[in-house]
């Protein structure tokens, strides 16, 4: 089993706030690449992490966390 990072309590987190993906970006200032990246669950960098949790006011571990792969 290997483990991957999902960006699922980000989703939630933006849903609780009324917030859109556009609105994420344009408050954070990270790039559209940066979203679709976060989007694919793929991995971005810790400066755009930082940069959304300072948006959201929020820790890291409030918009992603590790899951098994099966």
């Amino acid at each position: 089993m290997s483990k991957t990072i999902t960006y699922k309590k980000l989703w939630k987190l933006l849903i609780d706030h009324n917030m859109t993906k556009t609105e994420l970006r344009d408050m954070s200032g990270i790039s559209t690449a940066s979203l679709a990246k976060l989007g694919k669950d793929e991995n971005i960098t810790t400066a755009v992490l930082i940069k959304i949790c300072t948006a959201l006011k929020c820790d890291v571990s409030d918009i992603m966390e590790i899951e098994e792969k099966l």
